[in-house]
C-alpha cells in the first residue's frame, strides 16, 4: 500500500493541471509505485499467490492504460515512459 503523503507526491510529480487526478499519466505512475512495492514484497515471500495475482491485474492495468496513451496522444506517452523509467 501507498500511503496518503507518497500518493500526493506522485500524484503532484505528474498531474497535467492543478486538480487532476485522474488522468491516465497519473494513474500510470501510481500503479508503478504499487507495483514495485509488490515485487519487492514478493521476493521475500515467494509462495504469496495472492498478491502475485494481484500483481499481474496491476501491470496488465498498466499495460492497458499505457496502449491507450499510445494511440491517443504518443507525445504523452513518451513522456511518461521516460519520466517512470519503464521502456528501455
Amino acid at each position: 500500500m501507498i500511503s496518503t503523503k507518497e500518493k500526493v507526491k506522485i500524484i503532484k510529480d505528474v498531474q497535467t493541471h492543478e486538480t487532476d487526478t485522474g488522468s491516465p499519466e497519473v494513474q500510470v505512475s501510481l500503479l508503478t509505485e504499487e507495483i514495485s512495492q509488490l515485487t519487492s514484497h514478493l521476493k521475500t515471500h515467494q509462495k504469496d499467490n495472492h498478491s502475485r495475482r494481484g500483481l499481474l491485474k496491476m501491470v496488465s492495468k498498466r499495460k492497458a492504460l499505457l496502449d491507450y496513451l499510445n494511440h491517443t496522444d504518443t507525445k504523452r506517452y513518451n513522456a511518461i515512459i521516460k519520466k517512470l523509467g519503464l521502456r528501455k
